[in-house]
């Protein structure tokens, strides 16, 4: 097949869980298609389109930065979208560039599939028809849980109206769009449920076994949390779990170590650290491995959030034991009690993590059901070929 993937980056540096997933994909479709991408490009040093060579033939990329969040100019878009009818998740990306791109290369190319990767990049493109829409989180649950979890009335109402304007816009792309692809099968259902479409595939969430394997057993000790720093629904699971959970943890434990591993950390976030000897902030890491390897439990503390966490996964290949929010680890195909541990309240989450903290016993256990699970379920091979086939499946040219 000849297959256009359009994003709204390049895939590095590979610093998010989309990005993952898609480069961990697309690496073993480029060695059996003919893949093309485009993307906007904002890295002056080119490291991203220098290294797109690995996942693609060909690229095509358009210079767009959307304004970071701590930026006056995303105050402005803050404000603008009180009246756009668009969310402004969605508008921070409009370019009349990247449409200009998208519309002459499809009309050149003839394409046997396009995906959207996101349904971010649906704004630029001249029709969705053609399209795959690969939805790796549904956005209006994501934005809807924003607004339950509001600190404050302005906020919830303002959050509130993003997520009407995002059900607006997700229902229009994934009912106008080829085809839909989840990452589980609950968000499989709830996209079908919420915008009467079907059907809609899914296919897992991966990971690279073997990259994520201790290389030999050490010693293990405190919590690690690994997650872009940037990323709303991670600074809200850290917000609650250092204020409500990790304090019920100290009272038994008062040396426990914290690390928050993870890419721009808010001001919030490092005054977190400031505040707190033992807890640490790393910001960008070369590779998360050595912190998942030396931690006694891994957290994922999350009240907000869409799609799957690959964090799980890249833990569990890690022989990291895990607890999570039933949020944290919903839509993956986990066995609680056997390969991770849930707990939803700050109490029982504090217990989870002070009964592995205590008992190397249990931790092996855990770590090594856990292990067996990704190492025999959800290597990237296995997904990836899945994908392939719902393209061939619905094709451009239909």
């Amino acid at each position: 097949m000849k297959i256009l993937w359009v994003k709204s980056d390049l895939l590095h540096p590979t610093t998010k869980g989309g990005h993952i997933r898609t480069l961990e994909m697309l690496k073993r479709i480029a060695t059996r298609h003919e893949v093309h991408y485009a993307a906007f490009d904002d890295d002056p040093a080119g490291t991203g389109k220098r290294l797109s060579s690995q996942y693609c033939a060909k690229v095509y990329t358009v210079a767009h930065r959307a304004p970071g969040r701590t930026s006056p100019a995303f105050v402005a878009q803050l404000a603008r979208g009180v009246f756009s009818r668009f969310p402004v998740a969605i508008f921070r990306y409009r370019s009349a560039a990247m449409a200009g791109v998208l519309a002459e290369i499809i009309r050149k190319e003839n394409f046997d599939s396009i995906v959207c990767d996101f349904v971010t990049p649906a704004i630029n493109f001249p029709s969705m028809r053609p399209c795959v829409v690969f939805e790796h989180n549904v956005e209006t649950v994501l934005w809807r849980r924003h607004a339950q979890n509001a600190r404050n009335i302005a906020e919830r109402l303002y959050l509130q109206l993003q997520a009407s304007r995002m059900f607006r816009y997700e229902g229009e792309v994934c009912r106008t769009a080829r085809h839909v692809i989840a990452v589980s099968r609950e968000d499989a259902t709830q996209l079908q449920e919420m915008f009467g479409i079907a059907p809609v595939s899914f296919i897992p969430t991966g990971v690279d076994v073997a990259y994520f394997t201790p290389p030999q057993a050490s010693p293990r000790d405190g919590l690690v949390f690994v997650g872009s720093m940037d990323w709303l629904p991670n600074i809200d699971g850290m917000r609650w779990f250092c204020q409500d959970v990790l304090p019920l943890i100290r009272v038994r434990r008062p040396d426990c170590r914290l690390s928050i591993v993870g890419r721009t950390p808010s001001r919030e976030i490092l005054r977190l650290g400031e505040r707190d000897p033992l807890i640490e902030i790393t910001g960008t890491v070369p590779e998360v491995r050595p912190w998942l390897w030396k931690a006694a439990v891994s957290i994922v503390p999350l009240r907000i959030g869409g799609g799957t966490r690959m964090k799980i996964y890249e833990a569990m290949a890690a022989r990291t034991p895990v607890v999570s929010t039933t949020i944290g680890a919903e839509g993956l195909e986990v066995n609680p009690s056997r390969d991770i541990c849930i707990a939803d309240d700050a109490p029982a989450f504090a217990e989870r993590c002070l009964e592995l903290l205590a008992d190397r016993d249990l931790r092996n256990a855990q770590a090594e059901a856990a292990w067996t699970l990704v190492e025999q379920e959800f290597g990237w091979d296995k997904i990836a070929h899945r994908f392939e086939a719902i393209l061939a499946k619905y094709p451009a040219r239909a």
